[in-house]
């Protein structure tokens, strides 16, 4: 039968795929009594469901032997894991003595191991309770005779929609090797950074559809409308039609946009224009240049340290960020220090701050650990020595904290001297401007910094109080609040009259319909995904700088969302 969901949309475009459903195995099973004479069946579907799993993983062992070491180690430990017996044995005790299905013993005895692991105070084997609960996972979609991986049966077809109740940025980061063609979930908002990865993937996404999970089926065949905030579940012949369509209609118009890469990226009244991308790995330098980018204007480090059991040391680091500046072949490459927190966290790390937003995240984090800190500096003091490479500090408020980072800097650069190995000693020095505080105190970083760099995202979360992860408050997420647009204005002008570049980085600055309105306030320096990139540069191309700035100037005195959004459409007409 076929129904209609609706979420918010998160990264545009559209994908048709089956779904794969992110299993987790807290999720009820059920439970309920084997006769006697079927108790060794049971058994043998259970140990059956074990070795199942166990191919599953020396297939995944065999197929990552050239991957990174911390890839092998992950396979080994589930391997390990899957034939400890209070695993692959107790569970048998379990069908025996109680006469419970498989999946119920299974999953008890999981959640006793996990319970076990939770009482443990070395903060690393305490986090291994998830590794047990991955690998429960797996054999219990054994059980369920569902596989352990994404399908590729019928994904030549259509390709693979994930669904699931949550994701984290380090997930979704994994789907660029997994083809997958879009993802939805229960939870999250629109620019959560599950959600930005998805925007810089370009990956059809949904969030926010509350019980999707609950209700869609393994194999169901679904589109994901990622533009109007749609899902259909089991299209019929002629909605599949009509979107297979429009899909192609998509296609067609990125190809036409293709046409602008070699285009200069200037205003009809000659203005140049800066467009550069963001990006959260190394591997993503390839995007950027395929739009013919004028620099990294974000490159978001803390994508090195997610998803991994160990933190990268400086030569990996500098290895990670020297490819990435030599890629560039010259252009800037403006790299942001460690940004953990919120919802983004190394493995290992407890967070039980009542709100991690406001809590120990970014620059605050990097200070508090200054041995992390200053072997990150290290490694870009020495991959700044190989290209444009230029450190960014994320979430300033105080001008103490400024100060800090800099007197580590400065340490960092006398540990290479005395090491008598090459580096920068001139590296750029910029702030991200994403606290309300730090927007109306921007003197304090236009004298200290080298320029400064607007994340609206977290600008417009701390102006309005919202959590951007929240879908219960997504519908408060509003870019052209009064309040927002007046701290953004500030900013750049500031900037300007202390002849101190300012860019935007945030999703705002990829958002064409924005285009012209950041024009409008002076801004020259855009940073976005490298799939926005075309399209907000057609909107540069047909721009004229001196009729948009008196009329953003009006609509800047105004205070009503009517007036505002008239005045917008107005700009963009």
């Amino acid at each position: 039968m076929s129904f209609t969901l609706h979420g918010m949309a998160v990264s545009p475009g559209i994908a048709i795929g089956y779904a794969h459903l992110v299993s987790h195995a807290t999720l009820e099973v059920s439970h309920f009594v084997i006769p006697a004479r079927h108790i060794d069946a049971e058994i043998a579907r259970f140990d059956a469901a074990v070795e199942t799993v166990r191919v599953e993983l020396d297939t995944l062992r065999n197929t990552t032997a050239a991957a990174p070491a911390e890839i092998a180690a992950f396979v080994d430990l589930h391997a390990m894991i899957l034939a400890d017996p209070l695993l692959s044995s107790v569970p048998r005790d379990l069908i025996r003595s109680r006469r419970c299905n498989a999946e119920w013993a299974l999953v008890q005895q999981m959640e006793q191991l996990v319970e076990q692991f939770e009482g443990v105070e070395d903060t690393y084997l305490r986090e291994r309770k998830a590794d047990v609960v991955q690998v429960a996972e797996r054999v219990l979609r054994a059980l369920l005779g569902r596989p352990g991986h994404l399908p590729a049966r019928r994904a030549v077809e259509y390709g693979t929609v994930v669904v699931a109740h949550d994701l984290s940025p380090a997930d979704t980061i994994q789907f660029r090797q997994q083809h997958v063609s879009g993802f939805i979930t229960d939870l999250g908002g629109a620019t959560s950074h599950t959600a930005i990865v998805a925007r810089s993937l370009k990956i059809p996404a949904l969030v926010g559809m509350h019980h999707a999970r609950q209700i869609i089926n393994d194999d169901d065949l679904l589109i994901v409308d990622g533009t109007l905030g749609v899902l259909i579940v089991d299209p019929d012949q002629r909605v599949l039609d009509e979107y297979r369509l429009r899909k192609s209609e998509l296609e067609l118009e990125r190809n036409k946009l293709k046409r602008l890469v070699s285009a200069r990226s200037a205003t009809l009244d000659g203005v140049e224009v800066s467009l550069q991308a963001n990006i959260e790995l190394p591997e993503d330098v390839g995007q950027a240049r395929e739009v013919d980018a004028a620099g990294v204007g974000l490159y978001r480090t803390e994508f090195l340290f997610l998803n991994r059991e160990d933190l990268p040391d400086e030569e990996e680091q500098f290895e990670a960020y020297r490819s990435v500046a030599q890629a560039m072949g010259g252009r800037p490459v403006t790299s942001r220090t460690l940004d953990i927190g919120a919802d983004k966290a190394l493995l290992g790390d407890d967070d039980n701050s009542p709100n991690p937003a406001l809590g120990l995240r970014a620059i605050r984090y990097c200070l508090a650990e200054p041995d992390l800190f200053l072997t990150q500096l290290r490694a870009l003091l020495r991959a700044a020595h190989y290209g444009d490479v230029r450190m960014l500090i994320p979430m300033l408020a105080h001008a103490r904290e400024v100060d800090e980072a800099l007197n580590l800097l400065a340490r960092a650069k006398a540990q290479l001297h005395e090491r008598r190995v090459k580096f920068n000693a001139d590296m750029q020095v910029g702030g991200m401007i994403e606290i309300p505080a730090a927007a109306l105190a921007v003197g304090l970083f236009l004298r200290r910094l080298d320029f400064l760099s607007i994340g609206t995202n977290d600008l417009i979360q701390y102006t309005l109080a919202i959590d951007r992860t929240d879908d219960n408050v997504a519908h408060l997420y509003d870019p052209l609040h009064p309040g927002v647009l007046r701290l953004i204005a500030h900013t750049i002008d500031a900037g300007g009259r202390a002849g101190v570049p300012v860019a935007v980085c945030g999703e705002m600055a990829g958002n064409p319909a924005m285009t012209r309105l950041l024009l409008g306030m002076g801004l020259r320096q855009f940073s976005m995904p490298p799939g926005r990139l075309l399209e907000v540069k057609q909107g540069v191309l047909r721009s004229d700088c001196s009729r948009l700035r008196p009329a953003v100037v009006r609509m800047l005195r105004q205070d009503e969302p009517e007036k505002l959004l008239e005045h917008l459409d107005k700009l963009n007409a």
